[in-house]
């Protein structure tokens, strides 16, 4: 699926199309939407840079030793760790 956003939005909004997949990308995972890895897949961004940009807003990567376990898992299984 494809979503387009005008230039004109983009314009008004004074984003580009790779910091609006960030803004996304950080949105989603910060309402635990996406995990990790997904989150840093649309971002863009590799996975350290996307980890600094949650550590400089503030958003907790994982907020318990379950939650952390289980990303470690799935960053192996998509080659990302």
């Amino acid at each position: 699926m494809s979503v387009i956003i005008s230039d004109d939005i983009l314009q008004a909004a004074q984003i580009s199309e790779t910091e609006l997949k960030r803004e996304i990308a950080i949105l989603l995972f910060q309402q635990k939407k996406l995990n990790l890895g997904k989150a840093r897949e649309l971002s863009g961004l590799p996975l350290v840079e996307f980890q600094r940009e949650l550590a400089d807003r503030g958003i907790v990567i994982h907020d318990d030793v379950t939650s952390f376990q289980a990303e470690v898992e799935n960053l192996k299984a998509w080659g990302d760790l």
